[in-house]
């Protein structure tokens, strides 16, 4: 027999509350509110760096049915602030799985709500955009006028310098698998586990450095290019990350940047970002290749975006540049590419483990253009 679970609610900084019960640690965390409408991808979800000091709303309304396993991590550890579902599934059914979904959470300290109606939430904030919130579980439970003003004294997303808190604390390495063909720098604003893995198998070695790192240690390790990743924050508080993209592009070195990487690379071309209304967070965002029309099914997780129009052509401090890819649902910037030096950049997720995997030959464009291949 099941036993009872604590009351919990999920306190918005507009006043909102709604009601549920505990799973995973009690007790009270914050971050941003925002929902996630992946299908699958639960843990890698969990584990993705870019989602730290954030409270995830899963849209599928019933999340744990694979349980917990040591393979699919993003990361070492789980990085949301909080998680909120619908229907918590009583006990994991998958071969892979070693443990249930809310072990997973209580092991790592993470306080998790069930039982919450996702949709009325994913409509609010939809509609009024991500904000502030906390989940308040167990003795943690106050008067909603003490939750509210907690949550009012949370830090807000805009402005956020994240990045230094989720990277390496050294550099690392990621041999090639095979035939060692090429040596990426790759910058750790939050990388994934999978991003290195993409590349090592296409004989790449993969040496991750500390978000901190200089365009002088980056030419110490002889790299054939470089690799700015995935992370959390507001990207416009990034100024040394964007000094760096920028000294690459002056010594035209090879450059590919993922997410928060695309927002940096657009920043150093001359582009204001901004914050969305609620953001892109799915495995199911269609992405238009503005050269060829191609629309590929992409998974994405962003709260912020570079300024620009579909198509669009503009001039840079290191030549011509374009908006190469845009998203179908809102023409939100998904993809940068210089014309005249080997660099680009998408807003969504090539090496997505949980899929699809209609982008992942982006990893393949980024080794022609190390071989030299600026028509690729």
């Amino acid at each position: 027999m099941e036993m009872a679970r604590a009351a919990a609610a999920l306190v918005l900084e507009d006043g909102r509350v709604f009601g549920g019960e505990a799973f995973g640690r009690e007790g009270s965390c914050l971050g941003e509110v925002v929902f996630t409408t992946g299908m699958t991808g639960y843990q890698e979800t969990l584990t993705d760096p870019s989602y730290h000091r954030q409270i995830v709303v899963a849209t599928a309304p019933h999340i744990g049915n694979t349980g917990w396993n040591d393979e699919d991590n993003e990361s070492q550890r789980i990085w949301v602030a909080g998680y909120a579902v619908r229907e918590l599934a009583r006990a994991p059914s998958n071969w892979r799985s070693r443990r249930p979904l809310e072990d997973a959470l209580d092991r790592e300290g993470v306080v998790g709500i069930a039982g919450i109606d996702t949709r009325s939430l994913t409509r609010h904030v939809r509609q009024f955009g991500a904000m502030r919130g906390g989940v308040f579980s167990g003795t943690a439970l106050a008067p909603q006028t003490e939750m509210v003003a907690r949550v009012r004294a949370g830090q807000v997303m805009a402005g956020s310098d994240l990045s230094g808190e989720v990277t390496t604390n050294a550099p690392y390495v990621v041999p090639a698998q095979g035939r060692k063909r090429f040596m990426v720098a790759a910058l750790d604003l939050g990388i994934k586990t999978s991003t290195s893995r993409m590349m090592a198998a296409r004989g790449i070695e993969v040496h991750v450095l500390p978000t901190a790192a200089t365009v002088e240690e980056v030419l110490a390790l002889g790299a054939d290019g470089v690799f700015l990743s995935n992370g959390p924050g507001d990207p416009a508080t990034a100024d040394a990350q964007v000094a760096l993209a920028e000294q690459a592009l002056d010594r035209g070195l090879p450059l590919f940047g993922i997410c928060f990487g695309n927002q940096i690379l657009g920043r150093a071309l001359g582009r204001r970002t901004y914050k969305l209304r609620y953001g892109h967070r799915g495995i199911n965002i269609p992405v238009i290749d503005a050269a060829t029309g191609r629309v590929s099914i992409t998974a994405q997780n962003h709260g912020f975006a570079v300024e620009g129009e579909p198509g669009e052509e503009f001039a840079t401090a290191f030549g011509r540049a374009r908006v190469s890819h845009h998203c179908a649902n809102d023409g939100v910037v998904e993809g940068l590419r210089l014309l005249e030096r080997p660099a680009f950049s998408v807003q969504y997720h090539p090496e997505a483990a949980a899929g699809p995997h209609d982008a992942a030959p982006l990893f393949d464009l980024f080794v022609q253009l190390m071989e030299g291949d600026m028509n690729a």
